[in-house]
């Protein structure tokens, strides 16, 4: 191997052939912001180009590092002519690139590497579909115009697109990255996205991480984020991203990294503009949405068949579309009454969670109302399901409150007799669920019935018999028909006959209600 840069190549390729064996970074930068600014109207002259045959030779088949140091491509304020082709390659170097323009794609699809980092480049697009990787692959604050393909890549640790900028391709995909696997953490946060981000089946060992993103769809794609039978090893975060430590900072991680900002803190928000997918996607610790959803006609945020321990649905903003969570099974539910969609928009078909944690306020009726909200059809089970979580957590009156409000959905859905006799049973009683009223109604049943009795005096039983009369206990004593008042020595007649089998018929009715709703009283003190 040549331990000196072929003749053919220019002075500056020379430099950077030295400064490679040497791994110092190869650094092209005046020092004035307007000038060095990779993304800027600055014309980049000869002592600042490269070709990108030369940076593949480096990383395909570069010379041998200077004794006592390590070989790598470390470069800032460059700008490479041609198009990078890396694909099928092995590149055994690390690669560093800061501040540097692309003239064409780079392609290194099929390749194998360490680590590649690349910070506030300028590249057109990045073909790198089943790139795999040992180490981290960084495109932090970079701008792709045409896109990124990941598909099935495999990055060894950590996948990074910090405050990048990535617009679409001619499907209107702005990353493909279907099949993905980074086996730590996949950092995306204030990324701007013209175009889909698809990361359908993708597996991801820690977080992921979209904290004030801001995805955009195309006109001709209305999914801005598909993930789709995603797997995140830890937590998913659709929220928002402090903004102390990002503007004016040189970090590409940012002082919030891994963490959420204080609730007063000026922060950006998550924001989606146009169809979410997170389709029978699994989060093996939480999913954490509290973003802006700004979705049009049949947009939807699908969080259909989720699993995950955790929930967290807290946007500060109402959806605009649909949210549907059917068939979705999470552990504790959080979220709060303004987070929800209105108007028939949310989808609860069978959706399963195990407990209620509200941020705040979240009262009974308000739960009923979301629940009631949720769609046009009657779903018993859906009453069933927060009535269960409700008992779990000790609410036995909120509980029956679900069960009364079902009954009375329950009532809307009856034939018109149905409705009919649903409606003395929810008057009288409520459906069982309200013995109180049943009380007023037998106290109303008792003064009246005392009332006629007082007037119309009943003959005795037994004519040579005359036992005091008192109008009072006798309504009584038909009203609770199990509790002998000595007032059966009366012989009723006529009006007074149908009167009292009146009694007794709505004493069986009424007395059972009250003396199960004092039961259940008595059983929880």
């Amino acid at each position: 191997m040549a331990e000196s840069a072929p003749e053919s190549w220019t002075d500056t390729e020379r430099e950077l052939w030295e400064a490679f064996r040497e791994g110092e970074v190869f650094d092209r930068r005046c020092g004035r912001d307007d000038v060095d600014d990779p993304f800027g109207d600055a014309i980049w002259g000869p002592g600042r180009t490269v070709s990108a045959e030369v940076l593949a030779h480096l990383l395909l088949a570069g010379p041998r590092p200077t004794a006592g140091r390590v070989a790598s491509l470390r470069m800032s304020g460059v700008y490479v002519t041609g198009a990078l082709n890396l694909a099928g390659g092995h590149i055994d170097r690390y690669v560093e690139l800061r501040g540097c323009r692309f003239e064409h794609k780079i392609l290194i699809s099929e390749a194998s590497a360490t680590t590649l980092r690349m910070v506030d480049c300028l590249v057109p697009r990045l073909e790198a579909s089943r790139l795999s990787t040992t180490g981290d692959l960084h495109l932090a604050r970079c701008r792709i115009p045409d896109g990124i393909r990941l598909t099935d890549a495999k990055i060894g640790t950590d996948l990074l697109l910090n405050l990048a900028v990535i617009g679409g391709d001619r499907y209107g995909r702005a990353v493909s990255a279907d099949g993905i696997t980074v086996h730590q953490d996949f950092e995306a946060e204030r990324l701007e996205t013209r175009g889909e981000l698809s990361v359908r089946t993708a597996r991801i060992g820690g977080r992921f991480s979209l904290r004030g993103a801001q995805l955009h769809a195309d006109p001709q794609n209305r999914v801005c984020l598909n993930a789709v039978r995603l797997n995140v090893g830890h937590t998913l975060y659709l929220t928002s991203s402090a903004d102390g430590g990002w503007f004016g900072s040189r970090s590409y991680y940012g002082s919030g990294y891994g963490q959420s900002p204080p609730p007063d803190a000026p922060s950006t928000p998550f924001r989606a503009f146009g169809q979410v997918r997170l389709s029978d996607a699994r989060f093996e610790a939480a999913c954490l949405i509290s973003g802006e959803f700004h979705l049009e006609g049949d947009d939807e945020v699908s969080l259909r068949r989720i699993h995950t321990p955790e929930l967290r649905f807290t946007c500060k903003i109402r959806p605009t579309g649909t949210v549907s969570l059917s068939r979705a099974r999470v552990g504790n539910l959080v979220d709060t009454p303004e987070a929800w969609p209105l108007g028939k928009h949310l989808r609860l078909t069978g959706f399963v969670y195990e407990n209620l944690r509200p941020v705040g306020p979240f009262t009974i009726r308000q739960r009923i109302a979301w629940l009631e909200g949720s769609a046009v059809e009657f779903q018993p089970e859906s009453y069933e399901q927060l009535a269960a979580a409700l008992r779990r957590d000790g609410a036995d009156d909120d509980a029956r409150e679900v069960l009364y409000a079902k009954q009375r959905r329950r009532q809307e859905t009856l034939p018109l007799p149905a409705r009919i006799w649903g409606r003395v049973q929810d008057i009288t009683v409520g459906y069982g669920y309200r013995p109180g009223r049943a009380g007023l109604w037998l106290l109303l049943a008792w003064a009246l019935g005392s009332i006629w009795f007082a007037t119309h005096e009943l003959d005795p039983l037994k004519a040579d018999e005359k036992p005091h009369w008192n109008a009072v206990l006798y309504t009584l004593n038909q009203l609770l028909p199990i509790i002998d008042l000595n007032q059966g020595a009366w012989n009723p007649g006529g009006t007074s006959q149908w009167i009292s089998a009146g009694l007794v018929v709505v004493g069986w009715l009424l007395a059972s209600t009250v003396v199960a709703g004092a039961t259940r009283l008595l059983q929880r003190g």
